[in-house]
């Protein structure tokens, strides 16, 4: 099977790079993701329970990174196992492009399945798939929305902008500093 999109986020390239690099978000984007750990550098032990036509199935496999060019692509191979549901195991490149409204990522996918996965015809495999990578999406950008909320100029706010002063204190030390200069005051007086 192979597939191929594109999508603009409406974040930086940076925020949505970390994004796709940081294992809670692509667990909680990955419909039916119970693991998604790092083992090693660069690989991750990853466990995925799926349902594809009458064939449920509880997967696990890993994901290995390569070709790693930060914050602009990356390509990834996946092999899982499923029992007697059968494997799956192919190839992904993503990539991330400036864009007027935040960045650009596009993805290529060519994979494989074999085993009662294989029986069920490419047409349900095909759709399941495309379901699978629209959810995935979907969950993907509200959880950028969710980390780095667009501001009313369309630009998107970085939690450290958030959370830091003018001089890149973090605003919650700024009370503090205040506190402990005035008790200090009281204790000299």
């Amino acid at each position: 099977m192979d597939m191929q999109g594109q999508r603009v986020l409406k974040v930086t390239q940076d925020q949505a790079w970390n994004a796709l690099n940081d294992p809670m978000v692509l667990k909680t984007c990955i419909a039916g993701c119970d693991k998604f750990e790092l083992s090693e550098i660069n690989t991750y032990n990853v466990g995925v329970a799926i349902k594809i036509g009458p064939v449920s199935a509880k997967f696990s496999g890993k994901v290995s990174l390569t070709d790693i060019q930060p914050p602009h692509s990356y390509a990834l191979n996946f092999d899982a196992q499923g029992g007697v549901a059968g494997f799956g195991k192919g190839e992904a490149k993503v990539s991330l492009l400036p864009h007027p409204e935040g960045c650009e990522l596009h993805y290529s996918v060519h994979s494989s399945v074999g085993g009662k996965l294989a029986q069920l015809g490419q047409r349900l495999i095909d759709g399941v798939a495309k379901s699978l990578a629209e959810d995935f999406f979907k969950k993907f950008e509200d959880a950028l929305q969710a980390q780095y909320p667009v501001l009313e100029n369309g630009a998107s706010m970085s939690p450290d902008s958030s959370s830091q002063g003018s001089l890149g204190i973090p605003v919650w030390v700024w009370p503090a500093l205040i506190i402990a200069a005035g008790l200090a005051f009281f204790w000299r007086a």
